[in-house]
């Protein structure tokens, strides 16, 4: 799983410096202020799959003597740094885009830029869904931002596009600008989720609901319990911890007790996966 992982961070790390090239050449060319902004976008991508290559080989670490809970969180530091950088891109793209909505700048070589974009839009759409699909399956915070990254990189570029094509038929100069907030509003709307989610896992925030209810269903299930409480969640890179305290019948042996316990962290691993259980019996109160 983790080469898996390593060979998508690559791919997008990859697709990004090549396409982050296109743009600029293009952006320079151009002059177009919205083909900046995807310039731009693109430059941060690139910056946001190095994140990804290197916390994904990090966060793979085994646990060691000084990390004993493991190198998880080095992947969601990598997404809290990517949002950081977005949201300041963002606010660099709107300061341009006033700029020249209310000073316009008239773009040249349009057919080149419009080339590019339809390219672009098609392709990372492609890698993106890729990156996507392993950071999904995998639970890669890192990856599902970098496929985040590579989906609006393909709907920013089908907008940046449209803006080029009705600047080239009408000359209206202010569709390159105005197109170039709204790509700064969006941009900034989903960096803003990835923060928090990001952050989330930093502070030790509880599992999503469905994978805590899940935990519960487990719990529920097992009929020789007289009952569990503390029950305490929390995420790390891609694997879920569960602590809980279970009751059993204050006259069961401790090997009795001891094999539910392993019953039940057993289950939870297993559907829960990639997760780490600890489990505490207690004698139920008579």
């Amino acid at each position: 799983m983790d080469e898996r992982k390593a060979r998508a961070a690559r791919l997008s790390l990859c697709y990004n410096i090549g396409a982050t090239t296109l743009k600029v050449i293009a952006a320079a060319v151009t002059g177009s202020v919205s083909m900046f902004g995807e310039a731009a976008h693109s430059a941060i991508d690139i910056v946001a799959s190095l994140f990804a290559v290197v916390s994904v080989r990090a966060a793979s670490i085994p646990p060691d003597e000084e990390h004993p809970y493991g190198h998880g969180k080095i992947e969601s530091l990598a997404g809290f740094g990517e949002s950081l950088l977005l949201l300041a891109t963002c606010a660099f793209i709107a300061f341009q885009a006033v700029t020249h909505l209310f000073r316009p700048v008239p773009s040249t070589s349009l057919d080149l830029g419009i080339w590019i974009m339809a390219i672009s839009a098609v392709t990372s759409f492609i890698v993106g869904r890729s990156v996507a699909k392993v950071g999904n399956e995998t639970g890669s915070l890192a990856l599902q931002s970098n496929g985040q990254h590579l989906f609006v990189d393909c709907w920013t570029s089908v907008g940046v596009l449209a803006a080029l094509v009705v600047t080239r038929l009408t000359g209206w100069t202010q569709a390159d600008p105005i197109f170039a907030l709204a790509l700064a509003a969006w941009m900034a709307w989903g960096s803003w989720g990835l923060f928090k989610t990001a952050t989330n896992e930093l502070i030790d925030h509880r599992v999503h609901d469905e994978d805590l209810l899940l935990v519960r269903n487990i719990l529920d299930s097992e009929s020789e319990l007289c009952g569990y409480h503390k029950l305490r969640t929390r995420h790390s890179g891609s694997t879920h911890y569960i602590d809980v305290h279970i009751e059993v019948p204050n006259d069961w042996s401790l090997v009795r007790a001891h094999d539910l316990a392993d019953r039940v962290e057993k289950r939870i691993h297993e559907e829960l996966a990639p997760a780490v259980a600890t489990i505490h019996v207690d004698p139920a109160q008579p």
